[in-house]
């Protein structure tokens, strides 16, 4: 089986599988299965079209994913109909990528994953948003990540992963904004590290601004493991409430889909991957 960079051999995924099944059958067959028999189930589960329960266990088994990450994978998997993928045309358009792409320079790190957690409080308007990143530098010595928003209605606060937020702040762009976080340990090449920080929105409480009847995340490149989960006060709960991705931050919602809350007054979506795309939610009241 040939390995190319970048690619998973399906085949060789299908062959751990199957190995783990000879040894531990769970059901009539279990014991004779070939691995080109598991080739679609791999395939769907990849993909993102499907993982069923007994698929999610196989991995889990064969591939002997720790208790801690097994955990954080039933969790996704209870919370999300479908791990999956999706890719975009644009996360904004050619003038603003153009102006940000000079402004950052090439590419020193990229995130491993990246998990939002937002609340939205009893006055209905965005309160806190804690996000947890795991980065991996591209490059020797990186001491800092820049840190994009699209409002000045916010406060940044770093914690675990991190030293400091720069004191420089830069407009990079029209309603864009940047500033830097400083890591706490500097990274060499291929090196990773967790990163920890809040950021908290000061929106004036316009009942008429869809921004602050939504949260979005912009994605440029390539994100792969995202994570996104929104929790409203239960004295604040949305009329509807929609799964969305749109054409840029600046164009129109492309698709969407109607969701409801759970028990705990929050939606939730994991993607696996995603690339050169907008996503998030949007609600009304």
């Amino acid at each position: 089986m040939r390995a190319r960079p970048g690619v998973i051999n399906q085949l060789a995924v299908a062959e751990v599988l199957a190995r783990r099944l000879w040894s531990y059958p769970r059901g009539p067959g279990d014991a004779d299965v070939l691995p080109r028999q598991l080739k679609d189930t791999v395939s769907r589960a990849l993909s993102g079209r499907l993982l069923s329960r007994p698929a999610l266990t196989l991995f889990i088994d064969g591939f002997g994913i720790t208790a801690d990450d097994s955990d954080r994978l039933w969790r996704l998997w209870e919370g999300s109909g479908a791990i999956s993928v999706l890719s975009g045309p644009r996360a904004m358009g050619p003038d603003a990528e153009g102006h940000l792409r000079t402004a950052l320079g090439p590419r020193r790190h990229q995130s491993v994953s990246l998990h939002d957690h937002v609340h939205v409080g009893a006055d209905r308007r965005l309160a806190r948003s804690r996000t947890l990143q795991v980065i991996e530098a591209l490059a020797p010595h990186v001491d800092r990540i820049p840190y994009l928003y699209d409002t000045n209605h916010l406060a940044l606060e770093v914690g675990q992963g991190c030293r400091a937020v720069s004191g420089n702040l830069y407009q990079i762009g029209a309603g864009v904004f940047m500033t830097e976080i400083v890591l706490a340990k500097v990274l060499g090449l291929a090196e990773t590290t967790t990163l920890e920080y809040w950021t908290t929105y000061r929106y004036p409480g316009d009942p008429l601004d869809p921004h602050e009847r939504e949260y979005r995340r912009a994605v440029m490149g390539r994100l792969e493991n995202f994570d996104i989960r929104v929790e409203f006060h239960p004295d604040a709960l949305p009329a509807s409430l929609w799964w969305a991705s749109w054409d840029g931050v600046e164009g129109e919602v492309l698709q969407q889909e109607l969701v409801a809350l759970d028990s705990q007054h929050s939606v939730h979506r994991y993607l696996r991957f995603i690339s050169k795309t907008v996503v998030g939610f949007y609600w009304t009241w």
